[in-house]
């Protein structure tokens, strides 16, 4: 019998560290958003804030956007793919009234992961959001030139490129341009990094919070 109840107890172990592992990407850290969700009610059809941890870790994004009902929702590390496959859990149940966007920067550090993927991967971002949200207006922020990415900076710069004229087609879109706003001449303003020289400071906040609002629909 003990033997039994051993095996058992393995095979549940076994099968719970299976299931752990096959969970996709920042499964986690969505779970933890839906549960915030549930203890602190969302705004109304909000200005919705979703990318990457540049999104995530702007602590005061809905003080300085309060006005604008702005409602966080970034996943640190994120990737475009990842937040397409997270659409029905931290755009679509919110039913933003306008989506600002920041993802593609950790996209370009992949080696295998050309200008034309980031194109390519942000289009199909695009058209999954229109599929339930057709004319909602969406606001895609430019990826920025981190000091610690300098290596990838051309990378980057094509990647905005291609995706300024794709947007330029759609419509309701606009195409923020921050990167040239964080450079000094031709190098990155370490002064507006933590650190860790990818993400921002407060002065790099407030140069995102002046080139957003001129966007920003109340």
């Amino acid at each position: 019998m003990r033997k039994i109840i051993f095996l058992v107890t393995a095979l549940f172990l076994f099968v719970l560290s299976t299931a752990a592992q096959n969970k996709p990407p920042f499964w986690d850290d969505v779970q933890t958003i839906k549960k915030y969700d549930q203890l602190f009610k969302p705004p109304v059809r909000p200005v919705l804030f979703v990318g990457s941890s540049s999104i995530r870790k702007w602590d005061n994004l809905t003080q300085v956007f309060a006005k604008y009902n702005a409602l966080n929702r970034g996943i640190g590390g994120a990737v475009i793919n990842d937040i397409t496959f997270y659409l029905n859990d931290v755009v679509f149940p919110y039913q933003p009234r306008q989506i600002v966007l920041y993802v593609g920067e950790n996209d370009i550090v992949n080696d295998k992961v050309t200008p034309d993927s980031v194109l390519n991967r942000t289009i199909l971002l695009f058209k999954a959001i229109r599929a339930k949200l057709p004319l909602t207006p969406i606001a895609y922020i430019s990826i920025k030139p981190s000091p610690s990415r300098d290596k990838y900076r051309e990378k980057a710069v094509a990647s905005n490129q291609l995706i300024k004229k794709f947007l330029a087609g759609e419509s309701n879109t606009s195409f923020i341009d921050i990167f040239p706003k964080m450079l000094n001449g031709d190098k990155s303003r370490r002064e507006l990094f933590v650190n860790d020289m990818l993400h921002m400071n407060p002065a790099g906040y407030e140069i995102w919070e002046r080139a957003v609002k001129p966007y920003l629909i109340k």
